[in-house]
């Protein structure tokens, strides 16, 4: 669901002088140049101000170039297709029994992934911080309804990736369809790993393990919720914490 890997502005986009034939207006520039430049402007502007005054921008790049070879170009289509937002605590960004339309980057914060029994108990199933891209995955590939609630355990800033972004990405990045292997991959292995720890080792050693996957959890998220997703109680834990030290 995590992999350590803005309002959308492009939409719209009028071709530069690059993209038209040699001293031929853009496509209905005739009639309405001033109208059209200016879009074309608020255009570039747009990425301009996506690449260069939020933060953001750069830690989103970074991630996606540690998994794949981008142009700045296409790189720019991307993030002009994105949006940024920002969670509170405690707020919700994705609820079960709606078909996901996104991924979400984690610039900043954390959040809980949650699954509701049918007697309207939560589990934890799933955690994701900085530099991750977390969604209700399979749901979201299979175009079905979620099952999964999306949870901010604190103020959270995100980078949100709409569906018709990565459709984008799959289709006119070159390496695009890597991107979407990879983020696959991570999901599948993650999955993986999480059964076999539940089945293969003891409470003790999944509580160790945990630091290691979700680095300084213990300061970030309340000890109920680390309990939850272990599979033991409260008072399991902290008897774990104890003998630790």
């Amino acid at each position: 669901m995590g992999l350590q890997i803005p309002r959308i502005l492009g939409s719209n986009y009028i071709p530069s002088c690059r993209d038209r034939p040699s001293g031929g207006p853009a496509p209905g520039e005739a009639k309405n140049t001033g109208k059209n430049r200016y879009g074309e402007l608020k255009f570039i502007f747009g990425i301009l101000k996506l690449s260069i005054l939020n933060p953001m921008t750069t830690q989103f790049r970074n991630a996606i170039l540690g998994l794949i070879h981008a142009d700045p170009q296409e790189l720019d289509q991307l993030i002009s297709l994105c949006s940024f937002k920002k969670f509170h605590k405690n707020e919700v960004l994705s609820l079960p029994g709606k078909i996901p339309q996104e991924v979400f980057f984690i610039a900043s914060g954390i959040l809980r992934v949650i699954v509701t029994d049918a007697n309207g108990i939560e589990h934890t199933i799933h955690f994701a911080s900085e530099n991750q891209f977390v969604a209700d995955y399979s749901s979201f590939l299979l175009q079905q309804p979620g099952i999964y609630t999306l949870q901010a355990l604190e103020p959270l800033e995100v980078v949100v990736m709409p569906r018709s972004a990565i459709e984008w990405g799959y289709q006119s990045m070159r390496e695009g369809d890597k991107f979407g292997r990879k983020v696959a991959e991570f999901y599948f292995i993650y999955q993986d790993n999480r059964v076999k720890n539940n089945y293969s080792r003891t409470p003790k050693e999944r509580y160790e393990l945990m630091e290691s996957i979700f680095p300084k959890i213990h300061q970030r998220v309340p000890q109920h919720m680390i309990a939850s997703y272990l599979g033991i109680t409260p008072v399991h834990l902290s008897r774990l914490k104890k003998a630790k030290g």
